[in-house]
């Protein structure tokens, strides 16, 4: 068990990283309402923070 939570957490951190080296500060600040919305279960912050990565990914396209 102790090892799937380490990969997870490996794998979730290196998204993260991924998404700062190709976005920036603001996709760090979009994934990081997403997780905290999804976590909490508020659909609010949850949507502000898809919205943001949406707009990343279409404006990078």
């Amino acid at each position: 068990m102790p090892f799937i939570a380490i990969a997870v957490a490996a794998l979730a951190i290196g998204f993260e990283q991924l998404i700062q080296w190709k976005y920036g500060p603001m996709g760090i600040i979009a994934f990081v309402a997403l997780s905290v919305g999804l976590k909490a279960k508020n659909n609010l912050i949850s949507g502000i923070g898809a919205v943001i990565l949406v707009m990343l990914l279409a404006q990078s396209g």
